[in-house]
């Protein structure tokens, strides 16, 4: 079932004529990580203002949860949270004084605390924001876009700015997240968050979408289709490639494997960071 379904979506802003978003075609399913890709500039921020609601005056259809969005209220709000890439806050309250402020703005109510423990912040709770770190206001960020309990989550480079650590506890939250019927859609260039999480991905480039698939289907699609051996012989390490077709049929294949110390075995799988450069023509950014 999709959560969102976008048909023929085309934005332009009023000074510049020109669209931003060209007719593009996507869903999200109910409960899938789904990772929006793409160069700066190429319409991903865009894209996730029109579906929070920020940008109403587009053109084509989009649904949640089959109606359409245009004609949902304020308790659209009530069913998704949102963590943009630039946390805003009141760098005057505390880190609880902030949470219960936003938190007032929804009927539905999470408990804080154990959120804040989560993300490593119940310590700092009674700590104002603005002295807090980067990284202490992203993870605050990524608790207050969940104060509602809501069903869909917009998520923007959520772990840009943490230490691995940190990164991964919020990686494992969204995780999480989706176990229990949640739904993301995740906009970011970190690929290792892509890797982790989600379930199919789009890449978007000057407004339109090019590449559609799995992760797992992408490397298949664009990786090459070989097998790079590493042995030793004669005390010495030496690298051999073979064809993947039929390589339990490959006598010499079988030969080595049987006959040589074997160091490391590969497949031609690319990643994704070089899907990315190859798909969009644009550098790889992290």
């Amino acid at each position: 079932m999709a959560v969102f379904e976008i048909n023929d979506l085309k934005y332009s802003y009023k000074k510049n004529p020109n669209p931003v978003i060209k007719g593009i075609h996507f869903s999200i399913q109910k409960g899938e990580i789904f990772g929006l890709l793409g160069p700066s500039g190429a319409g991903k921020s865009t894209t996730q203002k029109i579906l929070t609601k920020l940008l109403p005056e587009y053109e084509g259809s989009i649904t949640f949860q089959g109606k359409e969005l245009k004609s949902y209220g304020a308790d659209f709000y009530e069913r998704i949270g949102v963590g943009f890439e630039l946390p805003v806050h009141f760098n005057k309250l505390t880190g609880l004084e902030n949470m219960q402020f936003f938190q007032n703005l929804y009927q539905t109510k999470a408990p804080i605390e154990p959120l804040l423990e989560k993300v490593g912040l119940l310590e700092d709770k009674d700590k104002l924001v603005g002295e807090y770190s980067k990284g202490m206001k992203m993870r605050l960020n990524f608790v207050r876009a969940l104060l509602n309990e809501p069903e869909f989550l917009f998520l923007d480079e959520v772990t840009n700015g943490l230490d691995p650590k940190n990164a991964r506890i919020i990686k494992d939250m969204i995780a999480a997240f989706r176990a229990d019927g949640g739904t993301v859609l995740l906009t970011t260039h970190l690929m290792g968050d892509v890797e982790a999480l989600c379930d199919r991905v789009a890449f978007i480039k000057a407004g339109e979408i090019i590449e559609s698939n799995t992760p797992k289907e992408l490397k298949i699609k664009y990786g090459e289709r070989v097998v790079d051996v590493e042995y030793v012989k004669d005390k010495t390490v030496q690298k051999e490639q073979f064809d993947l077709t039929g390589i339990g049929e490959n006598e010499a294949f079988v030969d080595l494997i049987k006959t040589h110390e074997i160091r490391t075995i590969h497949s031609g799988e690319t990643t994704l960071e070089d899907i990315f450069i190859q798909i969009t023509g644009d550098a790889y950014v992290e």
